[in-house]
């Protein structure tokens, strides 16, 4: 894990954390790297998990899909994300989404249930991470949040246009680039593509 160190202490979850503790707490948490190919699953809607992932390489997209197979792309994670938090904290849900290696991967599992439960020397970094773990949950609220803002415009055009003003901002230019490429942004918004073009 050594050359991921910069990766994971830069990281949402371990933010404040210093590199001794990291490692000490990987331990802790029972921490597994495991690799995935491109296009291959991570995890399949209706699996369940007790373990929240980290991206270390490459990127990963969250989709939920239905029977007929079109699918809606909920957000794309690069190295340092974490996902599957919710699931995992939550022992009976079973995932609504699938989360789909755009690239080769790899990928730590860390089980949550080691986060939340405090360790019996209650050591500071471990509330530290507990809070980086909260933190990290409400932000994802409020990405899915501006996700819902922008699908609940009427047409393709406004919610192309929302989508756009919002990067806009984030930026604070009006020259950026998108992590999605024209289908991807499609399945995003929720719109046909030849439309969307």
């Amino acid at each position: 894990m050594d050359e991921y160190i910069f990766l994971l202490k830069n990281s949402a979850i371990f933010a404040g954390v210093k590199e001794d503790e990291i490692l000490t707490m990987l331990h802790c948490l029972n921490a597994v790297k495991a690799s995935k190919k491109k296009d291959s699953y991570i995890l399949r809607a209706g699996e369940h998990t007790d373990s929240m992932g980290m991206l270390l390489s490459g990127s990963a997209l969250i989709v939920q899909e239905d029977i007929w197979g079109h699918r809606n792309i909920m957000t794309k994670i690069n190295p340092g994300d974490t996902f599957a938090e919710s699931f995992a904290a939550s022992k009976t849900a079973a995932l609504n989404i699938s989360v789909i290696a755009s690239e080769d991967c790899e990928i730590l599992w860390m089980d949550v249930n080691r986060i939340l439960a405090v360790c019996p020397s209650a050591c500071e970094h471990h509330n530290l991470i507990i809070r980086n773990l909260v933190a990290t949950l409400a932000q994802k609220v409020l990405l899915f949040n501006e996700k819902i803002t922008h699908m609940s415009k009427r047409t393709t055009r406004e919610k192309l246009l929302s989508y756009l003003s919002a990067q806009a901002q984030k930026t604070g230019k009006v020259s950026f680039t998108i992590p999605f490429n024209r289908q991807e942004l499609a399945d995003y918004l929720s719109v046909d593509r030849r439309a969307m073009s």
